[in-house]
């Protein structure tokens, strides 16, 4: 299986910068897709940004332009660079991939713990 951990949460003011890394690990030979994905109080997790092996990328529209997703795969890791940071980027963001398919509009079977962003003055 694949074991993935995110880092780099924590509070920003609104219109800061913050970075986000995934560090994957586990028995499986290949990560394909990986993603970042958000979950609110009360709202459903949502999509932040995904990207496949060979670097396509499918971004919500409320981050593009203010968000980029990269990775790294001979290390296995991905990471998310938010700027322009607002209060509604508030959630736990959580490391998602998967090990069979590399679509960035579907969701991975393996999760991160998450990390929380929170964004306010």
């Amino acid at each position: 299986q694949v074991q993935l951990v995110e880092s780099g949460g924590g509070l920003v003011q609104p219109g800061g910068s913050l970075r986000l890394s995934c560090a994957a690990s586990g028995s499986v030979f290949r990560i394909n897709v990986m993603g970042w994905y958000r979950q609110a109080p009360g709202k459903q997790r949502e999509l932040v940004a995904a990207i496949g092996s060979g670097g396509r990328t499918n971004y919500a529209g409320s981050v593009q332009g203010r968000f980029t997703i990269s990775r790294d795969n001979a290390k296995n890791a991905l990471y998310l660079q938010m700027n322009s940071l607002k209060p509604e980027d508030t959630a736990v963001y959580y490391c998602n991939a998967d090990d069979r398919y590399d679509s960035v509009y579907v969701r991975g079977r393996y999760w991160g713990q998450g990390t929380q962003v929170t964004v306010s003055s």
